[in-house]
Formats: C-alpha cells, structure tokens, sequence
C-alpha cells in the first residue's frame, strides 16, 4: 500500500477519534445523558464513515498500483522482444558478413590460381618464340635487328619515292587551284563592299549670329576663354573671319564636347565660367549618349545581337577614333562585313567571323587610358563580359601578337588588311601626326601633380593643369623644365613647342 495513502487513512481516523471525545467532553458538562449518547453516536458514525472512506481509498490505491504495476511489467515485456529481434538481425548479418568474407577468399584464391596459369603459359610462349627467332636467323642468315633494318630501309626507299611524287602532283594542283579560289574570292567579296572614305579634321567651326558675340567669348580680361580651354583641354580660336568660331583639338571626341558646349552656350548669350563648366558638363553627357546610339547603329548596320550593353558602348567611342585617317567605326563595321562574307565563302562559322570582324579594334576605345595593345585588351573586355572563346580569339589574334590558330582568326586578319588598305582609306601623315600629340600629353601626365594635359595649338603647345595642394609656383617653374627636357630627349618634332603650367587656387564660400 502507497505511504501516502495510509497516512491520509490514519489521519481520518485520528481526527475523528478526537471530535468524538471533544463532542462527549462537552457534553458531559452542559448537556445531559441523552446528548452525551447522540454525541456518542455521532462519532461512532464519523469513525465508521472515515474507516470506510480510508478502506476505499487504501483499495483505490491498491488497484491503480496494480495497474501501473502492470503497464510497467508490459512495457519491459516489448522492450525485451524489441531486444531479442535486434539481437537476432544482428546475428544474421554478422552470419552474412561471414559468408560473404568466404566467398572473395575462395575468388581471391581462384584469382590467384588462374593469374599463376597465366604466368605459366607467358612463360611457355616467349621460350617457344624465342626458338622461332633462333630458327628463322638461322635460316635466313640474318639476325633480327639486321633483318629488321634491311627491311626498314627497303620501305623508307620506296615510301620516299612515292611520297615525293605525290607531294609533287599535289602542291602543284594545290597552286593552281589555291590562285584561281583565292581569286575569285577576293573578287566576290570586294564587289561587296562599299564605302565612302572619311577624312579626319581637326578643327570644328562654329557659326555665330554676329562678331560681337567673340567678345563674350573672351570675357573681361580673357577668362571666359581661359576656363572653356581650361575645362575641355581644347584650344578655342578667335580671329578675324567674320561669323564663325574655331575649336581646335586632335582629340575629336573632346573637340565634339568642346564644340557641343561652346554651341549652348552662344544659343543661351550667358557666358561666364560658371556656366561654361556646367555647359560642358551637359556637353558631355549629350556626347556619351551619342557614342551609345552609334554603338548600337554599327551593331544593327553589322547584323550582330546579342552583345552585352556596356561592349556597345566602347564600340560607339571608335566614331570619334581614326587610324590613319580612316574612322574606326566604319572600318570596324566594313571589317565586319569582309570577314562574314569570306567566312562565307570559305565555309568558315560566318557568326564566329561577323562578331569578330565588328569587335577587333575594341580595345582602341580604352587604349589610352589602360596599358596594353588594342588587340589584348579588347579580347579581356570581350572575354569579361561573356563572349565565346572564338571570338576573344580572333580580337586578340588579328595583329599575330597571339598565333591565330582558327580558320575566323586568319579571316578578320584578312579582312581588317583589306578594309585599312583599299585605296584612300587611310594616310599615314595624320595618325602620326596623331601619335606625335598623343605622346605629348602622355609625357606631360607621366609627371607627379599633374591633374590634366592638353595638347593644343596643332602640337605646338602642351597645357598642363596641376593640382595647387601638390605643387606650389616654384614647382609649377620646375616642372615645366622637366617636361620640355623630358619632350625634347623623346620625341622628334619639327620647330617648338611650349610647355606651359597652369596652377589654378579656387575659395568658394555660400552667403545664407
């Protein structure tokens, strides 16, 4: 029986016990027999009403221990049987393992009997072969090396003779017909294309409504000239031709900002530094949106999609690029159709050839301002953003600095030859010309503080804006002379050119 249980009993009982005499104590004193006996009574009752709750409670008790009692001996009963059937899996696969560990020993065993056999029969066959070799020397009076060599040399002899007639039936097949294919195939796809030749310039005029327009121009004391030049690195040419305004620049996409800018700025009258910095600002976002839709015309005009967006744009930054003259633009596009047509021909992947042709001067977008030849570098901005190895090949492949090893290389190194040496596409004058300002500037920002460099004046002057927290006046004089020194041991020019330095100190306060 649970301790608790009894204990509760025990206790009914006791208290019980004590009303009872608690009632007959009291009654015994105030009331008389007749209430001592109802007293009596009653606690007879409570006793006998508290003996048969604690019975039923103590049988309650009894029976719900004999419940778990039994839930318990059942729980254990399953989780013996759970154990025995573990047990018994276990058995039998430790009985399979020992089975299986019995068979790979007998297949091992057999293995090794059969590769033993093998061994055997080697052994037999090469002695068996070595007698053959013995007989057949002795027979033929020879040993084997020798009559190995005799009959090495017969062959050679023969297959000499033969290879050299054959060789010769058909490079000269080869040649004549390589002639008369390479021929018409040059003929075709010359007739194909067409195409104006451009001229480079490097000068934009712009009309103005009346010659007192150049004087705000200049502004007082030259300054509104001084911060247009300053800001587009352009050199801006005022004389005495009545109507019109020069802008002069090698650099033509500089000019086309320089000329888009100073043409707002005659249209709005309100010339003033301020506003020529915020002109030239809005000039030059106009002029990057048109190098985006020229990119995206060449690649309609090619009939190439397809390409990443940003290819696009550096393609269209080849309008303002010439290479001896010849616009690379249209040269890239003209390429482009070449190679697609002698693909064409020659049975070559035309797309491969297309894409190529139009991207192959890629990298003259960004060679002056990145390290490394155009051909190089257009391949890495192709290959960045996604295109075939193909293609990447034929970019980096067109100058030979990579040996072209696919049919499309040798195609657009064709075809870029043939658009740059039809006759008038190009003159060698003005890319040297070209060259010659190009490396100006390049020297001049191989400097220490050097913020801009401009080439102005056909070459015959290089501006360089410092910046005033580096270089101080004295340094500014310096660097002028380290820069001529530096101009006049590198380059060959004809006449002079002025280095001038221009060190330039702003202080800008807002009134509130």
């Amino acid at each position: 029986m649970d301790p608790i249980t009894l204990a509760l009993c025990l206790a009914g009982v006791l208290a019980g016990l004590i009303i009872g005499a608690l009632m007959v104590y009291y009654h015994s004193k105030n009331s008389s027999t007749g209430l001592v006996t109802a007293a009596t009574q009653k606690a007879q009752e409570t006793i006998s009403d508290a003996r048969r709750e604690s019975s039923e409670i103590v049988t309650e008790a009894e029976n719900s221990s004999i419940a778990r009692r039994k839930e318990i001996d059942e729980e254990i009963r399953d989780r013996r049987r759970e154990i025995s059937r573990a047990e018994r899996r276990i058995e039998q696969r430790e009985e399979s393992l020992d089975r299986r560990t019995e068979n790979l020993e007998k297949q091992e065993e057999t293995i090794r009997l059969q590769i033993e056999d093998i061994e055997m029969q080697e052994e037999n066959i090469e002695d068996q072969l070595e007698g053959l070799k013995e007989k057949l020397e002795v027979i033929a009076g020879l040993t084997t090396q020798e009559a190995k060599s005799e009959l090495l040399n017969k062959l050679d002899d023969e297959l000499r003779e033969e290879s050299g007639r054959r060789v010769l039936a058909m490079e000269e097949s080869a040649k004549a017909e390589s002639e008369v294919r390479a021929r018409k195939i040059l003929a075709t796809v010359m007739q194909r294309i067409t195409s104006e030749v451009t001229a480079e310039m490097t000068v934009s005029v712009i009309p103005i409504p009346s010659d007192e327009v150049k004087g705000r121009i200049i502004g007082r004391e030259g300054r509104n000239i001084r911060a247009f030049e300053a800001a587009t690195g352009c050199d801006l040419i005022i004389d005495d031709t009545p109507g019109v305004v020069t802008v002069s620049a090698f650099e033509p996409t500089r000019r086309e900002i320089a000329r888009t800018a100073l043409d707002k700025l005659i249209q709005d009258g309100r010339i003033q530094p301020s506003r020529i910095e915020d002109a030239v600002d809005r000039a030059r976002t106009d002029v990057e949106k048109r190098i985006e839709k020229a990119g995206q015309q060449a690649v309609a005009d090619a009939e190439v999609t397809g390409l990443h967006n940003e290819i696009i744009k550096t393609l269209g930054r080849l309008q303002f690029r010439y290479s001896y003259g010849q616009n690379q633009l249209r040269h890239c596009i003209e390429t482009s159709w070449l190679a697609a047509a002698l693909a064409h021909e020659l049975g070559a992947d035309v797309e491969v050839a297309r894409v190529g042709g139009l991207l192959h001067d890629l990298g003259k977008a960004v060679d002056r301002e990145i390290e490394g030849t155009h051909a190089l570098l257009g391949a890495d901005i192709a290959r960045r953003y996604g295109l075939p190895e193909a293609v990447t090949h034929t970019i980096a492949a067109h100058h030979e600095e990579v040996k072209p090893e696919t049919v499309e290389a040798l195609v657009v190194i064709c075809a870029d030859a043939m658009s740059g040496s039809r006759p008038g596409a190009r003159r060698e004058q003005v890319e040297e010309y070209v060259k010659r300002l190009e490396a100006l500037e390049t020297i001049a920002n191989s400097f220490d503080g050097v913020e801009q460099a401009f080439a102005v004046q056909a070459g015959r002057e290089i501006r360089i804006m410092v910046k005033p927290d580096q270089v101080d006046d004295l340094a500014s004089t310096r660097l002028a002379r380290e820069v001529s020194r530096e101009i006049e041991q590198s380059l060959q020019y004809p006449g002079q050119i002025k280095v001038t330095v221009v060190r330039e100190t702003r202080s800008t306060e807002i009134a509130k």
